[in-house]
């Protein structure tokens, strides 16, 4: 069965860090692009990074860039999402999804498989 499956969200304050998960089974990542992306209550949702399969090249949105890292693990088959210096506007529920292109991409509607999403929460 494909699928992709997060963790490590949970409550955090401001300024703290968190590690978030997304770990496939049913596929390998190596073909992919795998993103994370966001949503707010009452918001969009939004890209945040995301990272090639096959490269490992990345990209970041620019209101995370310098505080979070995208990075995989090919023999795990996982994507992990690195957080630091949080702030209450990173507030939300973070999805990881996979895009069988050849370029990075932030466009969620490049992306066909997508996981059940993992809550993160900023606040003191």
């Amino acid at each position: 069965q494909v699928q992709l499956v997060e963790s490590g969200g949970g409550l955090v304050q401001p300024g703290g860090s968190l590690r978030l998960s997304c770990a496939a089974s049913g596929f390998s990542l190596d073909d992919y692009v795998i993103g994370w992306f966001r949503q707010a209550p009452g918001m969009e949702r939004e890209a945040v990074s995301c990272v090639s399969g096959r490269n490992g090249g990345t990209t970041y949105t620019p209101s995370v860039r310098g505080r979070f890292t995208i990075s995989r693990d090919p023999a795990e088959n996982t994507v992990y999402l690195q957080m630091n210096s949080l702030k209450p506007e990173d507030t939300g529920v973070y999805y990881c999804a996979t895009a069988r292109i050849m370029w990075l991409s932030l466009a969620s509607a490049d992306y066909s498989i997508w996981g059940q999403g993992t809550q993160v929460t900023v606040s003191s």
